[in-house]
């Protein structure tokens, strides 16, 4: 395979490289620096501790982890980091899960420590994304710019202006 140089500038000395878990994967995987409680309904930055320079006429893409979504409620937003930011790579990530009744995280201060917690355990469905985890992907994609002219009209297709569902959910 051909490869793309990007250049990876480390913000936190535990930043892992990204790497491909396969010879053939689409994806290198992305690591989590520090650990971040999400809590039912909340919504978190997890910090993966670099910066990148990506080439020209790229973008890298976040996305999710197969396995983060199918085993857990957390949900991994699509982004996109365009080849002129600089700044530290994070990934936002949902818990969609709901809040159990009556079990309402607090925060409490330990010798200067804000941390969550219910009696001794975290709110039910509260996840801890823990320094070191794989929490998503990275896939580095070519960027075309498009170029837009104002027009009167636009040309017909037999499917005009169908709009979400138009084609029903039977397979034909």
């Amino acid at each position: 395979m051909n490869a793309i140089n990007v250049k990876f500038k480390r913000l936190h000395p535990d930043a892992k490289i990204p790497q491909y878990a396969t010879e053939m994967a689409a994806g290198f995987d992305l690591v989590a620096v520090e650990d971040v409680i999400i809590a039912p309904g909340e919504t978190a930055k997890v910090p993966l501790g670099f910066a990148v320079q990506i080439p020209p006429g790229y973008e890298i893409q976040i996305r999710p982890r197969s396995g983060v979504t199918l085993k857990t409620k957390l949900r991994v937003n699509l982004g996109t980091i365009d080849a002129d930011y600089r700044g530290e790579i994070g990934v936002i990530i949902d818990n969609i899960a709901r809040s159990a009744a009556g079990s309402t995280p607090r925060l409490r201060n330990t010798e200067g420590k804000t941390e969550y917690y219910t009696g001794e355990h975290f709110e039910k469905y509260t996840y801890i994304v823990r320094k070191g985890d794989r929490i998503a992907q990275g896939v580095l994609a070519p960027v075309l710019h498009a170029s837009f002219e104002e027009v009167a009209e636009l040309d017909d297709t037999g499917r005009g202006d169908g709009g979400f569902g138009h084609s029903g959910v039977a397979a034909q």
